[in-house]
C-alpha cells in the first residue's frame, strides 16, 4: 500500500488470503494445515509516515506436541505498529526511552500489508502446542533398571578401586 493512496481520513482495509498463499504459510511455519487467515488494517497519515493499526486472525491446524494427536486453535494478534521515511525512521529511533518501540521504515514510500500479516501470524504460533489437559510425563526407571549413566558409574567404579 504506497503512502500517496491513503486518504487524509485514513482507510479501512480487509484481507483475506487465498488458499495457496496458506499453503506456503503452512508449509513455512510447519502446520498441519491452516485453513483461515486474514487481516483487519486501518491505516492513517502520520505527518511523512503511516500508522497502521489492526489484527490478524486465523484457525490453525497442528500436532500435539505431547500426543502427537491433531489439534486446531485459534489465533489473534493484535498489531500497532508506525512506518516513517527511512531517515526520519533512523533519527526517531535515536531518542527513544527503553521500552518505547522505534518507527518501521517505509520501503519506497509503501508499506507491504501482507508482509505485516505474515510476520505477525508467524510471531503468534505456538511452537509447542499441547491438547488441552494434556502434560509431559518424564519415563520413570526402575532402581534395578540401567540408567543412561551405567557404563560411567561402572567404569568410574574399576578405575577408583585400581
Amino acid at each position: 500500500m504506497a503512502l500517496d493512496d491513503i486518504p487524509e481520513t485514513g482507510l479501512h482495509m480487509e484481507i483475506e488470503a487465498p488458499e495457496p498463499v496458506r499453503a506456503d504459510l503452512a508449509a513455512l511455519a510447519r502446520l498441519r494445515e491452516l485453513p483461515r487467515l486474514s487481516a483487519i488494517f486501518d491505516l492513517s497519515a502520520r505527518g511523512s509516515g503511516v500508522h497502521v493499526a489492526g489484527q490478524v486472525s486465523a484457525h490453525l491446524g497442528q500436532t500435539c506436541v505431547v500426543t502427537l494427536e491433531p489439534i486446531e486453535s485459534d489465533l489473534t494478534e493484535t498489531i500497532d505498529l508506525v512506518y516513517a521515511p527511512p531517515a526520519q525512521a533512523q533519527s526517531n529511533a535515536k531518542g527513544l526511552k527503553l521500552d518505547e518501540e522505534p518507527p518501521e521504515m517505509l520501503v519506497d514510500g509503501k508499506v507491504d500489508l501482507g508482509a505485516i500479516a505474515t510476520e505477525y501470524l508467524l510471531l503468534g504460533i505456538d511452537p509447542y502446542p499441547r491438547k488441552a489437559g494434556v502434560e509431559f510425563t518424564p519415563v520413570k526407571l526402575g532402581d534395578g533398571g540401567a540408567h543412561p549413566f551405567a557404563a560411567l558409574e561402572t567404569l568410574k567404579k574399576r578405575l577408583g578401586s585400581s
